[in-house]
């Protein structure tokens, strides 16, 4: 019989990629991405933390206020990208369809993927399971980030957002990009 060996916590987080917050924003400020806003999540407090030093962060209420605040942000020239936990997708899936979706509004949405891994609070389980299919459903693109293909992934979800016309989704699981999070 296989015995599971004991992995302490620290071991865990030693062999998990991380991507550091202040690269993540950096990468997407050179990518051209010059407007952020959103909504607070503990996953992505790290990112939220370094564009808020950076002065470059408008914070809203709700997921959808952050999604119009976004389109207007477009609409003057900017490059828009709006932070929010998955649950917030449902808050905001309708200004996505009937604004971003029918009038040609790119967006880059980075979407912290709550309840992926079923050990987080009851109320991000469902959303957790069936965002994937959420989002081909709409038929948002997305993509999931990973440390090895980061660069890759930044690269996708704005050059989607940008030749489709369309929000693009950026997700980020627990860990990826180093923050508040343990």
């Amino acid at each position: 019989m296989r015995r599971f060996q004991r992995v302490s916590i620290e071991e865990m987080r030693r062999t998990v990629p991380v991507i550091d917050s202040d690269v993540f924003v950096q990468t997407m400020q050179q990518a051209g991405v010059n407007f952020f806003t959103g909504v607070p999540d503990s996953m992505l407090g790290g990112i939220i933390a370094e564009l808020m030093i950076r002065g470059a962060y408008v914070p809203a209420v709700r997921e959808d206020e952050a999604v119009g605040m976004a389109a207007g942000a477009y609409l003057a020239g900017r490059v828009p990208a709006v932070l929010m936990q998955n649950s917030g997708l449902g808050t905001c899936l309708n200004t996505l369809i009937s604004l971003n979706l029918i009038y040609s509004q790119p967006c880059l949405l980075i979407v912290s993927w709550r309840g992926q891994d079923r050990n987080d609070a009851p109320e991000h389980r469902v959303m957790g399971e069936t965002m994937l299919q959420l989002l081909d459903t709409v038929k948002i693109p997305h993509r999931t980030l990973t440390e090895e293909t980061a660069i890759e992934d930044l690269r996708w979800v704005i050059a989607t957002a940008t030749k489709r016309q369309i929000p693009v989704v950026l997700i980020l699981t627990k860990g990826v990009v180093r923050g508040l999070h343990p």
